[in-house]
């Protein structure tokens, strides 16, 4: 299983739903409340001239109407991973962390 699977289930159990999306199209009608995620960047770091890590690193937004999600604390309390902004749009609450993984 690639890490990006195993985030995927991390997030499902978290959120403890399927209503988790990684990238999703516009034309997908989500079910909230749900957890977002997509691949923002990867740190490489060289050794003599070579890649020798690479860490991947996913933002993931939490969309819930709930202004005091209980999927919050449960997602901040990952390894490696660090809460960015809040805000709201749509009479919906987004909290985007970024996940190291």
């Amino acid at each position: 299983m690639n890490r990006r699977t195993e985030l995927h289930n991390l997030l499902t159990n978290i959120l403890g739903s399927r209503y988790v999306y990684f990238q999703p199209p516009e034309t997908v009608k989500m079910v909230y409340p749900c957890i977002v995620y997509s691949l923002e960047t990867i740190d490489t770091r060289q050794a003599d001239d070579l890649p020798y890590t690479k860490n991947r690193a996913y933002s993931v937004i939490i969309i819930d109407k709930n202004p005091d999600s209980e999927f919050v604390d449960k997602l901040s309390e990952l390894k490696l991973c660090r809460f960015e902004r809040h805000y709201t749009a749509n009479n919906l609450n987004h909290w985007v962390f970024r996940i190291y993984f």
